[in-house]
């Protein structure tokens, strides 16, 4: 007698980082080609469902990595290797010194909740460290929000209710800013909670597993800005 094997429910990581790069794709594509076009807060609005997915996979990547330094190193790496194409996405080199892509954020994020995990570190100390990389993040792309959710999808891992009320907090910070001179990209911010449902079916599997699927994942970021900005380059001559 063979029993089949049943295949977990839900969506396994690899899928649910695949939704975070279509996402990304679809995001970018209608801010840097299409965002002359009256329904693009549409598109921008499915964007906006990747930085909570990212956040949520920095501090799954935290609990199961059998390495920090080199995590943390090869976000960083991927951080001043998406610098440039970023800063040229915003249009103006005048902007070099002043902002930066999510890598940078989410690289700070682990910064704080690997800190804030250490139980070496006092607990003035976790606070400082925190607050010294919202602040470090507060110019750069998700700003010092994903850094907030990064910390609370990582120290309420093991209780959903708490680390989803902690991004929902963060969340309504993120919207309501706009809301005193609202547009259609204020409606479209609200998109970060579509991220919800799909988080709350991740099943807590991998997926296949490769090192060229994992450096696929970092690459693909500074990648896809530089393609969009040649193709940007041909069809609108900027």
């Amino acid at each position: 007698m063979s029993f089949a094997v049943q295949k977990p429910v839900g969506l396994n990581a690899n899928r649910l980082k695949a939704i975070a790069v279509a996402a990304m794709v679809i995001d970018h594509t209608a801010a840097l080609l299409l965002g002359s076009l009256p329904w693009v807060w549409v598109l921008r609005l499915v964007g906006r469902l990747t930085a909570p997915i990212m956040c949520y996979f920095i501090a799954e990547g935290y609990a199961h990595t059998s390495n920090l330094r080199r995590y943390f190193v090869r976000l960083l790496v991927t951080a001043a290797v998406s610098h440039v194409p970023f800063v040229l996405c915003q249009g103006k080199w005048t902007q070099f010194w002043n902002t930066t892509s999510v890598i940078w954020t989410l690289t700070l994020g682990l910064l704080a909740l690997a800190v804030s995990q250490d139980e070496r570190v006092p607990l003035w100390g976790k606070l400082l460290t925190a607050l010294a990389c919202c602040a470090l993040a507060w110019n750069a792309d998700w700003s010092w929000h994903a850094v907030l959710w990064i910390l609370g999808f990582g120290t309420f891992r093991d209780d959903k209710r708490r680390a989803f009320a902690v991004f929902a907090a963060v969340g309504l910070l993120y919207v309501l800013p706009d809301l005193a001179e609202p547009t259609m990209y204020t409606l479209s911010r609200l998109g970060v909670f579509l991220a919800i449902p799909l988080l709350l079916l991740y099943n807590g599997t991998h997926g296949a597993r490769s090192r060229a699927l994992q450096y696929a994942y970092y690459w693909f970021y500074p990648a896809h800005l530089t393609a969009l900005l040649l193709l940007r380059y041909f069809l609108l001559g900027r």
